[in-house]
């Protein structure tokens, strides 16, 4: 990325820190805020300023939201979670939605890891997530109504994780390698 697309990436750094404070302090994100990102990100691939032009921006939006759409069906992720990284691909493309979905996954599990630590509750995370798993490896078996049902109640830390907080480490870890 060069510099001249890291200041046309400022708009979406910034809705990208408000979410992430956001989340941080009421665990959800704003649909003003998601669609915002979503809008300006398809709107500036029309314009000369663009990281990515139209196609690739649409594209991005779909795969951004196609992602973390199983999550949000398993119930691991929220509404806007998946409208923010829905977003994230409008702005930067289906690449860089796939790499920020991954990179914001180590991330996240890194921050779930060190919460769990300070509360001393890395035996419970460690014993609900071989729980979780084992019903999503038998989800022909077991129903998926009872899948969800047990991620939902295998909560290891007191508070869920502010998914938009890991999405812009993401980012900005890639714009910084990328520059």
């Amino acid at each position: 990325m060069t510099h001249y697309a890291l200041m046309m990436a400022a708009p979406a750094l910034a809705l990208m820190g408000c979410a992430a404070a956001e989340d941080l302090r009421s665990r959800r994100i704003p649909n003003w805020l998601t669609f915002s990102l979503a809008l300006s990100g398809i709107a500036t691939s029309f314009t000369a300023a663009a990281i990515v032009g139209p196609q690739w921006s649409i594209a991005g939006f779909a795969v951004g939201f196609a992602l973390p759409l199983a999550l949000f069906v398993l119930g691991a992720l929220g509404g806007g979670d998946v409208k923010l990284l829905a977003g994230v691909g409008a702005w930067f493309g289906p690449g860089a939605a796939f790499r920020v979905f991954l990179l914001a996954a180590v991330i996240g599990a890194v921050m779930v890891i060190a919460q769990a630590l300070a509360q001393r509750r890395t035996k419970v995370l460690l014993r609900n997530t071989a729980m979780v798993a084992i019903n999503l490896a038998h989800v022909n078996d077991v129903g998926l109504d009872h899948a969800m049902a047990t991620g939902q109640s295998c909560r290891s830390v007191d508070r869920p994780l502010p998914y938009a907080v890991p999405v812009l480490v993401a980012i900005l870890i890639l714009v910084a390698t990328a520059v």
